[in-house]
């Protein structure tokens, strides 16, 4: 059992930035593939971003390229994101998640384990 805890989020201007950070409960955190995904009300979950066991490999959504940036620290356990030039669209309850085998993964049901959210509101 994997437990996600997200912080980071809040009220931000449109054309600022924000930071999300997840840190999983885990001494394997580096043979899990990891993902953030974002869901609006009266919207399904989407993908935001995900990352392999290394790093090296990223996806991003199209609305969210150059934008934001996945990154992970495997030595803490630790997933971010670092979302630029927010948008009003961009407005969402963030979820971290993560799923045993390393390689990338960009389907929500490919994902076992979740965090339980974190809020972003961005103002115009």
């Amino acid at each position: 059992q994997v437990q996600l805890v997200e912080s980071g989020g809040g009220l931000v201007q449109a054309g600022g930035s924000m930071r999300l950070s997840c840190v999983a409960s885990t001494q394997t955190f580096n043979w899990y593939a990891m993902g953030w995904f974002r869901q609006a009300p009266g919207k399904e979950r989407e993908l935001v971003a995900a990352i392999n066991w290394s790093g090296e490999s990223t996806h991003y959504a199209d609305a969210v390229k150059i934008r934001f940036t996945i990154s992970r620290d495997n030595n803490l356990n630790t997933l971010a994101l670092d979302m630029d030039s927010l948008q009003p669209e961009d407005t969402a309850v963030y979820y971290c998640a993560a799923d045993w085998g390393g390689n990338i993964k960009v389907a929500a049901e490919d994902y076992k384990y979740w965090g339980q959210g974190t809020q972003v509101t961005v103002y115009s």
